[in-house]
C-alpha cells in the first residue's frame, strides 16, 4: 500500500496563499493519481484537483485559476498552491492516491489530513 503524509495547512487571511504537501511512500506500488480533496465543516468531502501519472490535472471550478496541483516524482511528493484564498476554502485537506499494487490490484491510500483556515 502507499503511505501519505500531508502538511502545510495552517491560518491565513482572505487573499493569502499556502503550500500543501503531501509525501508518498511504499515502493511496491505504481500510483496512477493523486488527488486533494477537502471537507468542509459540516459539509461532505468534495474533489479540488488531481494529476494523473501523465501529468494531466484535473480542477474544481470553484478554484479554478486559483489553485495549482504539481508533483515532483522524484520525490513521490504532490503540491497544492492555493493561491487567493478565500473563507470559503476553509476546510480540511486530504490527499489521495489510486495506486496499482504489486498484486496487481488496485490501492486507495488516503491521508490524515491538513487544516486550511482561512479568516476573513
Amino acid at each position: 500500500q502507499v503511505q501519505l503524509v500531508e502538511s502545510g495547512g495552517g491560518l491565513v487571511q482572505a487573499g493569502g496563499s499556502l503550500r500543501l504537501s503531501c509525501a508518498a511512500s511504499g515502493s511496491s506500488a505504481s500510483i496512477n493519481a493523486m488527488t486533494w480533496y477537502r471537507q468542509p465543516p459540516g459539509k461532505q468531502r468534495e474533489l479540488v484537483a488531481r494529476i494523473s501519472s501523465a501529468g494531466s490535472t484535473t480542477y474544481a471550478d470553484s478554484v479554478k485559476g486559483r489553485f495549482t496541483i504539481s508533483n515532483d516524482k522524484l520525490q513521490n511528493t504532490v503540491y497544492l498552491q492555493m493561491n487567493a484564498l478565500k473563507p470559503e476554502d476553509t476546510a480540511v485537506y486530504y490527499c489521495n492516491a489510486l495506486s496499482t499494487l504489486s498484486s496487481g490490484s488496485i490501492g486507495n491510500s488516503w491521508g490524515q489530513g491538513t487544516q486550511v483556515i482561512v479568516s476573513s
